[in-house]
Formats: structure tokens, sequence, C-alpha cells
């Protein structure tokens, strides 16, 4: 969780390079050297997610990319607000809901400014009948967006999302994978998504990166639409079975009851 400037009418304008630029970087813990001369852009509004198998340095990546693990001076550099929900919701449960999402504001020095902001965000995430609500009345996928909705009030130009929807089920994370859509059509934000799951990469990532041996070892581009990336469909087959290939796993295959996800009249 990332304290940050709050106001979305005073946010910066949309930088015209990379809102992430990561250069030859390296990160070692011990004798243990997790990423080795890593290259990396992120463009503005640009949704990518990073797949990788356990280990590989993915987690990693995106905590230098949050400053939360401050990298070498040089090697990774951020244009604009940085903002981060991880795969517990890590909710204050001694902090009410719509408090839980104004902790990202504190630097504002209006209480009053961070707890209407808290709530529009939460109504953003259909949450608004949850202001008043304790962390441990909430579901699973509402405590999750809760998270959403503390990394989303900022107004972040890069948004990091480690592993948000592992923990939930099948039906809660397709209304995740909706929600993750809708808001960042809405914000125009950049997105960076690590997962273990190529379905979901595919279904929300204009741009799929695996990592493999702590360097980034394969990247696609997906093309179609998508609410036309059906696992039947043999564009997505393709891509499927060589990101599968690319983590050393035999491709099994697609659940063809995934449904797409969708909004008229959007790419």
């Amino acid at each position: 969780m990332a304290s940050l400037t709050p106001s979305r009418a005073t946010s910066a304008a949309a930088p015209s390079g990379p809102v992430a630029r990561v250069r030859n970087h390296d990160r070692s813990f011990g004798d243990t050297h997790v990423l080795r001369s890593v290259d990396l852009d992120i463009e503005p509004g640009e949704f990518v997610a990073l797949l990788g198998r356990s280990g590989c340095g993915k987690s990693t990546l995106l905590r230098s990319l949050a400053h939360l693990d401050p990298p070498p001076v040089g090697e990774v550099e951020v244009s604009g607000r940085t903002s981060v929900a991880f795969q517990e919701p890590r909710l204050l449960p001694w902090r009410k809901v719509q408090e839980n999402v104004a902790l990202a504001l504190l630097n504002s020095p209006e209480r009053k400014q961070r707890f209407e902001l808290a709530e529009q965000t939460l109504t953003e995430v259909g949450l608004t009948d949850k202001l008043d609500a304790w962390p441990l009345q909430l579901s699973g996928g509402q405590a999750q967006r809760v998270s959403l909705a503390r990394a989303l009030v900022s107004n972040p130009a890069l948004m990091l999302l480690d592993e948000p929807f592992s923990a939930l089920d099948a039906l809660t994370r397709i209304d995740m994978h909706q929600l993750v859509i809708e808001l960042w059509r809405r914000h125009s934000m950049a997105i960076l998504i690590v997962t273990h799951d190529v379905d979901e990469a595919i279904a929300l990532a204009d741009r799929v990166l695996v990592m493999d041996g702590g360097r980034i070892a394969r990247e696609w581009s997906i093309e179609p639409r998508r609410d036309d990336r059906a696992p039947s469909k043999p564009e997505i087959a393709r891509i499927r079975a060589e990101m599968l290939s690319a983590l050393g796993v035999h491709p099994t295959p697609a659940n063809p009851n995934r449904k797409a996800v969708h909004k008229q009249g959007a790419a």
C-alpha cells in the first residue's frame, strides 16, 4: 500500500515516453541471483501480464517497479504514481472499509477529501454499501475489490497487481477480470499483472511476458479483441500452446467454457 497524492483533478499528464523503464536490472539475495539484466518498457495505458514459474523473479521485478525494494539508481524508472494490489488484500482489520481505502491518501492533509475520494472509488468497484463494514465481514471477492479500490484511489499512472485473483473461485475471478478491464479503460492507466494463469494473461493483457531464470525469455502481443479470445480460436490456441511450452508445461486443452472479457464497443 502506498501513500500517494490523491487528487484526480491534479494528476499529471500522461508521460510522452514509457511509464516504466527497466534497464539491465539485477537483483540478488545472498548467493541467489533472482533477476539478471532485465530490460522492460511499459507504455502509458498498456496492459501487460507477467508469467513464470515460482522463483523466476516475477514478484521481485514487481517490487522493484513499486520501489518496495529500492533498485539501484538508474535501473528502474517510473513516471507518475504507482500503486500495488497483492494476492492477499492486506486490509487492516481494526479499520472499516472506507478507512482502509483512505489510508492510501495519507499525503493529503484534508481528511474530508480523503474519505470522499475513498467513497467515490468504492462506488466504482461496486461496494457503496460496504463503506462502514469491517474487513472480516467481507467475502474474499469483496475484500479484493477493496484492495483494488485502495490501489486505484490515488489515480496511479501504473497499477501493479501481484496474483490478486489466485485465491478466488472461478466465477468470482471472471467478475474481477471484468472489473479490472472496466477500471483500466476508464482511468487509462498502465497495468502490470503477475499471474501463474496462462488463460488469465491471455484474457486480460495486450502483451504477455514469460520470465525464466531471472530474465524475460519470451513475449507475445495479443491482437484479437478481448471479446474474441475464445480458447478454441486458432490464433489463441497457438499462443496458449507456445506460452505453456515456454513455461515448461505440456499443453492441456483450454477450458471451452471460459468466458471472454467483453465490453461492447471497446477493444
